[in-house]
């Protein structure tokens, strides 16, 4: 863990959040950077967040958004600015590639235009794109610039196919290396995307690279009773439930679960249960059809998760060959906390591996290995799931809160000259 934090005898810092989704929006880079800004503000720090309207959930502005590209908030630390993003289908590459331009170019307007000059700049990837405003507000501005780096681009894009053209990737590739070197700090999630961002980094220029693993909020996941109301709601009844709760996209081969359902069909005290949407959904569903041990259940709403976390009795976790690299999913700690175990289908020696291995909360197998990923699921099944999911919370509540994260940045800023104004 960090040091404990120092903001009580320390001057408070302005930080200016340049990042894609904050709450309301359920987006969950968007619940990672609010609870952190809410930490920060109960210290004392001043904060300026500049981010879009909410649309994550649907794809589309939501209702009660609508009207105006630019909203304004105050907030008891500080205020945000939403502005307008640009939703379009992910699916359509050039227009992805042009909404980012246009969400890029109106978040760094506004985070130049600002109110008070801040102390430091942290913006957060992916976009990618985002580290140009970023790094424009640094640069005006004359304050340290911190790149916090969720998932690395765009090396997932291009491992699951989304981006295929060689013009367009080395584009990217410049983007990513031009703004790591010229960042003071880069933050990542786990030591394998730092190995990642230091072997680009080739030794050019002074970046920090630092590892600040997301957190896990043990006050709001807790262990709760199997069945409840979202079992009832979905008749899942008392079967044991084997559960993928997240997004559905490319990055997720969620046709592992698809044929362990069929292989696993005469099983009448067993479903599985697919929880979440994306452009990869209505394909899963049609292979799936004929399945009645399987079920799809719409995104729920973010204060059900616990709810939702603890219905299941196994949680999968997938990514496609490469992606362990680059990509942590942040499910893998929300799991633990609410004391499930996991079966996770990713590459070897990465950090979902160690994590499971070192809590004992689950097993592994290699990315999109059909016949391992049944092997070890019929295994599980005949473990102790209880204790299993034990272990996992007993290893969690060792984990960063949202307080310690806040204080690994705090502590992160001052290293790097975040001077502080009365």
């Amino acid at each position: 863990r960090p040091p404990g934090c120092r903001c009580a005898r320390l001057p408070p810092v302005r930080i200016l959040v340049v990042c894609p989704h904050f709450e309301p929006d359920v987006a969950p880079t968007g619940v990672v950077i609010t609870a952190i800004a809410n930490r920060l503000g109960d210290s004392g720090h001043e904060l300026h967040v500049v981010t879009s309207l909410p649309w994550y959930k649907s794809h589309a502005v939501e209702a009660g958004w609508r009207g105006r590209p630019v909203r304004r908030e105050k907030t008891a630390w500080g205020r945000i600015t939403r502005v307008y993003p640009f939703p379009t289908d992910k699916r359509n590459i050039p227009a992805r590639a042009a909404a980012f331009a246009g969400f890029t170019i109106l978040t760094a307007v506004f985070s130049v235009f600002s109110r008070r000059r801040p102390d430091v700049v942290l913006t957060m990837s992916p976009p990618l794109t985002l580290g140009l405003a970023g790094w424009i507000a640094a640069r005006i501005w004359r304050v340290p610039l911190v790149f916090n780096v969720q998932d690395i681009f765009p090396d997932v894009a291009v491992e699951v196919g989304a981006i295929t053209n060689v013009r367009l990737v080395r584009v990217l590739r410049r983007l990513e290396r031009f703004t790591y070197r010229r960042s003071d700090a880069v933050t990542v999630l786990s030591d394998d995307l730092r190995d990642n961002v230091v072997e680009k980094l080739a030794g050019k220029g002074a970046t920090e690279v630092r590892v600040i693993p997301n957190f896990v909020d043990l006050d709001r996941i807790v262990p709760g009773p199997r069945n409840n109301a979202y079992r009832e709601e979905f008749g899942l009844r008392d079967r044991t439930v084997v559960m993928y709760a997240g997004n559905l996209g490319f990055s997720q081969p969620l046709e592992l679960m698809v044929e362990a359902a069929r292989s696993l069909r005469h099983r009448d005290d067993l479903v599985f249960v697919i929880n979440g949407s994306g452009s990869t959904r209505p394909g899963l569903e049609d292979a799936a059809a004929d399945l009645d041990n399987l079920i799809f259940v719409d995104p729920q709403p973010v204060e059900r998760l616990a709810e939702v976390l603890a219905a299941g009795d196994i949680h999968v976790i997938a990514l496609r060959a490469g992606l362990g690299r680059s990509s942590v999913p942040s499910k893998l700690y929300s799991i633990l906390a609410a004391g499930r175990p996991i079966l996770a289908s990713v590459d070897g020696g990465t950090e979902v591996v160690r994590v499971l291995a070192a809590s004992g909360a689950g097993r592994s197998v290699p990315p999109e290995d059909l016949q391992a990923f049944s092997v070890a699921l019929q295994a599980l099944l005949d473990e102790d799931l209880v204790e299993m999911g034990r272990r996992g919370r007993a290893f969690v509540e060792e984990w960063m809160s949202p307080a310690d994260v806040a204080a690994a940045y705090v502590e992160l800023f001052r290293e790097i000259g975040a001077d502080t104004q009365e």
